[in-house]
């Protein structure tokens, strides 16, 4: 598994917004500074984000970005999903986004696969945004 730019960036905003939870809505800008995320990127992985139930938004002079639910209910497996896709090694060992692969043929191969999927999503998927600040 390897993390794209996009979910690096995913992650780093979620992280600003669990560690300002309590703080209100925050500004792209803000967020982009602390991060350092370009900023016209970050306003597109916040609507993703937005879309996808993890933040809400508010318009205005008090507006800006928020967790949609508490840092502890939002796990790395989710964002990382959302941007990537897949957390498995190959297609073929994946829980989600399944799909036939050539090593299908090397059982044992095929294993060690699902093993490194078995470590990778469990650690991600029980690992909050709570758990790194």
């Amino acid at each position: 598994m390897r993390l794209s730019t996009k979910s690096e960036y995913a992650c780093l905003a979620i992280l600003e917004l669990s560690e300002q939870y309590h703080s209100g809505y925050i500004k792209i800008p803000s967020i982009a500074e602390k991060k350092h995320i370009p900023r016209k990127y970050l306003e597109q992985i916040l609507l993703a984000l937005k879309r996808s139930g993890y933040v809400k938004s508010k318009m205005g002079n008090e507006g800006g970005y928020s967790l949609a639910k508490p840092p502890s209910e939002i796990f790395l497996a989710e964002i990382i999903r959302l941007m990537d896709g897949a957390l498995a090694p190959v297609h073929s060992v994946s829980r989600y986004f399944y799909e036939p692969t050539p090593i299908e043929s090397a059982p044992k191969l095929l294993a060690v696969c699902a093993e490194i999927r078995d470590y990778v999503s469990n650690k991600l998927e029980n690992t909050s945004f709570a758990d790194l600040m």
